[in-house]
């Protein structure tokens, strides 16, 4: 609490309390604002602001804050306007450290929004306002921003210039971790230029002061990792200028690179070692270390992934699929590039969605898929032609701020020049300086002569001076019994502002006492609230599932109302002709195979039935172990290899033998046989099933794909839908052959006890493809 603030603290009971609100209110906006909603944390600014009607430094940090929230919330009026009043009244206060923060900060919203015009006027206005109060890091600070301003753009002239301005300061001020700072921001512009060799020296110079100061930082990792670039990406004919041979390069590159992996993996910083890792793949991919190269473009992709640069992880993913393209490995490529796609799509990172679109439309035309190979191309196209926009529009803005390289470098070396006469120009002045404080010394040596006449003058006023001091001391007695007064009245009202503070701090802690139990009344009602809404979720997912079950278990009382009639009434009739005995041979085979077939439906309709009412009663535990599974497919298309033959359709197993599983034996056989009699009932006379075999992600897939009538797009929905309980309805085969409308139900049931997936989709041009996905591995 400054003085100022003091004094104006005792005016009255009335004012001081207004002043404990509006301290609290402030400490509420830094401490409890930080875990509302943005327009919260504005409205809550807003109510401040109005509260304050003071013109101190104090209102201008509400002003600040408020143009910061304005700014995050991208609103570019309310920016302008809050930070004008914020400036203005830093003026009249005479506090230039907020105006000149208020114009970096507007400056850095321009610059984050493009806008650089804008960006470029705010920085100089606050560098300007650095300057009055002699703020010197700040200023060499926001010439960085500048330059990396001017590098967007790209004026690298421009950038030069104010990084050049940024490193004087720096000097001045022995500043050598911002020095080091300056020294890779011109690296980079050299770099841009195309000029590694220029490039190289600035590193060298930075990384020489932060080895300096720690050998094992962060930025030394960097430095190492441009260095190592830096010779990555240099041609012949700046590798001449560096001393370095052609066939040397990849070397000191791979050199620098590991340097850096190495700080990186002490510091435990995986973003710099996947980096690291993605530029060690290029160099052993082009000495032809094909091994070492996927080793290192897998751990770069693993590491990226982890951490939260989108923008890396897509170059990593890149980076593997397009080895993977130039290797022939079409399936790995096209996975990878089409998520690196979609990872630079999504963080709008447009030369890596641009790059991406490209490899995938070559890997499509290799695969003679010219089709798709069209579509990517045109959008590489798309892409290429936004970047050719975005760098017209840049030329625009530069050309409209009128910099132009050439002539900024030869005033900036004209500048050097200058700054080197200066300097000869001060030693000489010097030298007249010390010249002339000579010529002083001996005109005060000639005046002694007449300080020793003054003397006797000098001790005259001497005298006179000691009888003006005693009768000072006089009054001074006198002063003292004034002062002592005087201090009794201070102390008395020292005693009554005392008791006032008391009883204000009295007030300040109900107060937040006050404010405390409202929010944690509020907190309460609030989860409250979220508990009731989430049983009341639960209780209605379960009503869904009560009503989806009371539906199941219609359909089957009406399945078994209705399909036990007719082979209990045929057994019936049959056992009555056998009574009589009067039925001819031939007829009693006729009727013996009919009831053979009515007894056989019916007995694969009492299991399914027996097997679902146990699940659902939890009478299945699954016992889940690791079982051979194309044994099992053999069995159960050896079963089903009669009545596929009797109706001419072929089943093809395409299953590798020894293929391993994590499953109940007994349900997966339920569900395999359920799966294939369906595929030769709905498939007509000449048909195929094939059964096929993958992984996927550590999952065992397994496909059963038939060419008969297939199902409808709303039966597909049906089947595929989350939580799905309800019984098919059941259909006549090609043959006429009957169905529960069980079974497939009962196959969703065992493989969701399995902790599996069955899904199904339309086969092309007919037919249906059921997909199983098991664990692989206990």
């Amino acid at each position: 609490m400054d003085k100022r603030f003091k004094k104006q603290f005792f005016l009255s009971k009335r004012s001081q309390i207004l002043v404990i609100v509006v301290l609290m209110l402030l400490i509420s906006a830094r401490g409890f604002c930080q875990n509302l909603s943005p327009q919260m944390r504005l409205d809550s600014l807003l109510a401040l602001n109005q509260k304050n009607l003071r013109t101190d430094s104090t209102k201008v940090k509400i002003l600040l804050q408020l143009s910061r929230q304005y700014s995050n919330m991208d609103n570019a009026d309310k920016v302008e306007e809050y930070t004008d009043q914020a400036v203005d009244l830093a003026h009249k206060i005479d506090q230039k450290k907020f105006s000149a923060i208020a114009y970096y900060r507007r400056g850095l919203f321009y610059h984050n929004h493009n806008n650089h015009q804008k960006a470029e006027e705010n920085y100089l206005m606050a560098i300007n306002e650095y300057a009055s109060i002699n703020n010197l890091n700040r200023i060499g600070s926001t010439y960085l921003d500048l330059g990396n301003l001017y590098a967007s753009i790209p004026d690298y002239a421009k950038a030069l210039e104010v990084n050049q301005k940024a490193l004087a300061i720096f000097e001045k001020a022995n500043n050598e971790a911002d020095m080091a700072r300056c020294y890779t921001n011109i690296s980079d512009i050299y770099q841009d230029l195309g000029q590694q060799s220029q490039a190289l020296v600035y590193l060298k110079l930075a990384l020489k002061l932060l080895k300096k100061k720690n050998e094992n930082s962060r930025e030394v990792a960097v430095v190492y990792h441009m260095i190592g670039r830096n010779y990555l990406e240099a041609n012949a004919a700046e590798l001449a200028k560096m001393s370095v041979k052609p066939n040397q390069k990849l070397k000191l590159a791979l050199d620098h690179f590991n340097k850096s992996l190495k700080v990186a993996e002490t510091l435990e910083d995986n973003g710099i070692v996947a980096s690291n890792m993605r530029s060690i793949g290029n160099v052993y991919n082009e000495l032809g270390s094909k091994e070492y190269a996927l080793n290192a473009y897998l751990k770069s992709v693993d590491l990226s992934k982890k951490e939260d640069d989108k923008g890396a992880y897509a170059a990593s993913l890149y980076a593997l699929g397009n080895f993977y393209r130039q290797e022939g490995d079409f399936g790995n490529a096209t996975v990878l590039l089409n998520n690196s796609l979609k990872v630079a799509q999504e963080d709008n990172v447009l030369d890596l969605e641009k790059n991406s679109a490209l490899a995938l439309s070559d890997v499509y035309e290799k695969e003679r898929d010219y089709n798709k190979s069209l579509i990517f191309y045109k959008q590489y196209i798309n892409v290429r032609d936004r970047i050719f926009n975005e760098d017209k529009e840049k030329e625009i803005t530069r050309r409209q701020m009128q910099l132009d390289f050439g002539v900024k470098e030869r005033d900036f070396l004209l500048h050097q020049k200058i700054t080197d006469g200066e300097l000869q120009r001060q030693v000489l002045l010097a030298q007249k300086q010390q010249q002339e404080l000579i010529l002083k010394k001996q005109q005060l040596a000639l005046s002694d002569k007449e300080r020793s006449l003054q003397r006797l003058t000098f001790l005259k006023k001497q005298a006179d001076l000691e009888i003006e001091r005693e009768i000072q001391a006089s009054k001074f007695e006198r002063a003292k019994m004034q002062a002592r007064y005087e201090t009794s009245l201070r102390d008395k009202q020292i005693s009554k502002q005392e008791q006032q503070i008391k009883f204000d701090w009295k007030i300040k802690i109900f107060l937040s006492v006050a404010i405390t139990l409202i929010l944690l009344a509020a907190l309460v009602i609030f989860f409250n609230q979220r508990k009731t809404n989430r049983l009341n979720k639960i209780i209605n997912h379960q009503k869904r599932e009560l009503e989806q079950l009371s539906r199941v278990k219609d359909r089957i009382f009406s399945v078994v109302s209705h399909d036990m009639r007719v082979p209990i009434n045929s057994l019936i009739s049959f056992i009555q002709l056998l009574e009589a005995g009067n039925i001819e041979q031939e007829k009693l085979s006729r009727y013996a195979a009919s009831l053979k077939h009515n007894l056989a439906y019916t007995s694969t309709m009492m299991e399914n039935l027996l097997n679902w009412a146990a699940s659902q009663m939890q009478g299945f535990n699954p016992y889940l172990e690791q079982i051979d599974v194309s044994a099992l497919l053999q069995e159960t298309q050896q079963a089903l290899q009669s009545a596929a033959d009797q109706k001419g359709v072929e089943i093809l197993n395409y299953m590798p033998a020894g293929i391993q599983g994590k499953t109940d034996s007994n349900m997966l056989s339920l569900v395999l046989r359920n799966l294939v009699s369906n595929a030769i009932k709905f498939t007509p006379q000449g048909g195929s099933i094939s059964i096929f075999s993958g992984e996927l992600n550590n999952h065992l897939q397994i496909k059963i794909v038939d060419t008969g009538v297939g199902l409808t797009p709303k039966q597909i929905n049906h089947f595929n839908k989350m939580g799905h309980l309800g019984a098919g309805v059941t259909t006549l085969g090609t043959n006429k052959e009957k169905g529960t409308g069980l079974g497939l139900l009962l196959c969703r049931t065992f493989v969701g006890l399995m902790d599996g997936k069955i899904t199904v989709e339309s086969n092309t041009p007919q037919g249906s493809v059921f997909t199983i996905e098991l664990n692989k591995e206990v």
